[in-house]
């Protein structure tokens, strides 16, 4: 079965090397809607995939931290990127160009590694993304599912240690990046 979470979040960007003239060389932003659909073959002791509650935790916080910031691709113009830090106090450095379709592979495998160490509590069956869905537009979206995130191998397609969040963001999230990237253990609570 499958079920899906709704999530909205505002952020700016630039697209570099894309073929839009105003993508590619000026600063935008979107309303941003991330669907998140997980899966599971069997339901838990209250006859659901995933209490949605448990959905407000650690993936709605991470997904959080992107509202209101910037993204940055690491391998930008220094003199940019540099301004952007000075100018702002919610910025993100990944390790890919900032593209609907990149975010959603990064959505995807921070959100992996978040379930993946979370200890549930109410006889849940192992939970799988199915697929995240990152609408840029209200016409616009790009859909990734586990083979676009991950190699051959089971290793994510970008090197998430490369992900930099701004002191304020870790600030406001109590450091989560780290916890999610050290593979730290999240437990459910048993109740929300």
């Amino acid at each position: 079965m499958i079920i899906g979470k709704l999530f909205e979040f505002e952020n700016a960007h630039i697209v570099r090397n894309c073929s839009s003239k105003r993508c590619k060389t000026s600063i935008h932003g979107h309303s941003y809607k991330l669907l998140l659909c997980l899966s599971a073959k069997r339901l838990d002791n209250a006859g659901m995939v995933y209490d949605f509650g448990l959905l407000k935790k650690e993936i709605k916080q991470i997904i959080d931290a992107f509202d209101h910031s910037i993204c940055l691709w690491e391998n930008d113009d220094i003199n940019y990127i540099n301004d952007i830090k000075k100018h702002s106090l919610r910025w993100i450095s990944l390790p890919c160009n900032i593209s609907a379709e990149n975010l959603s592979i990064i959505f995807y495998a921070l959100i992996y590694k978040i379930l993946q160490n979370t200890k549930t509590q109410n006889n849940e069956d192992k939970i799988k993304i199915n697929s995240i869905r990152l609408n840029e537009t209200r016409t616009g979206f790009a859909q990734c599912e586990f083979d676009d995130v991950f190699d051959e191998n089971g290793e994510c397609v970008y090197d998430l240690n490369k992900i930099k969040f701004s002191d304020e963001i870790n600030q406001e999230n109590d450091n989560l990046l780290a916890k999610i990237l050290n593979s730290n253990s999240f437990i459910n609570p048993k109740e929300v």
